[in-house]
């Protein structure tokens, strides 16, 4: 009997040990090692790949879109998303994810004539009317993911002429800002051309500000 209870309570302070050291090597010393070299060699994406405007200030990151309601500034994809949001209250979502609608679902088929009759109408200029042909797929779907922070070049362009009249720029330097702010494929072949829209707007403001 005294045998068996000390062999138990060998076992149980062995095994309390083993959890000590693994709490220690893996809940301590392992994230502060990851966490430190995340911040040598990586330090924007470590820390959420922010994004500052001229004076410093972060106005978001690079990888969460943001919702412009004033159509002073580029607009990004739409966003029917899973959730409401009380914290980024700029970006209509909590959780990632995407509507998941079928082809033929009458409520996407609904959204999506939505969504391209409010491009057509809100980029629109005098004499020069937008075409429901020219609107591009992302204007008028949500990503995968429900937060992309892109959209085509394409879909930029298209909202150049408006974006110009509503800040009293020349059309011209607008659509070179457009060009300016266009990534490649990633590595020259992965994914497509694309522009970030919170970058986009900030250099607007910018612009707008320089009075350019």
């Amino acid at each position: 009997m005294n045998n068996s209870a000390g062999n138990t309570v060998r076992l149980f302070a062995a095994g309390l040990r083993a959890l000590l050291a693994l709490t220690v090597l893996l809940g301590v010393l392992y994230p502060l090692a990851v966490t430190g070299l995340a911040q040598l060699a990586f330090p924007g994406r470590a820390n959420g790949s922010e994004i500052r405007d001229a004076s410093g200030r972060v106005v978001g990151s690079e990888l969460i879109g943001q919702r412009y309601e004033d159509l002073r500034w580029f607009q990004p994809r739409p966003s029917r998303g899973l959730g409401t949001n009380s914290v980024n209250t700029r970006y209509a979502l909590l959780v990632s994810g995407a509507t998941n609608r079928s082809g033929d679902s009458a409520d996407l088929v609904r959204w999506v004539a939505e969504a391209r009759a409010a491009v057509v109408r809100d980029n629109s200029t005098p004499g020069h009317p937008v075409r429901p042909a020219e609107v591009p797929a992302d204007a008028v779907t949500s990503s995968g993911s429900g937060l992309d922070p892109h959209i085509s070049p394409a879909y930029a362009r298209l909202q150049v002429r408006r974006v110009a009249e509503r800040n009293h720029l020349a059309v011209a330097r607008v659509e070179r800002l457009v060009a300016e702010h266009t990534e490649g494929r990633t590595l020259g072949f992965v994914g497509e051309p694309r522009v970030n829209v919170l970058r986009l707007n900030i250099a607007l403001k910018a612009l707008v500000a320089g009075g350019s």
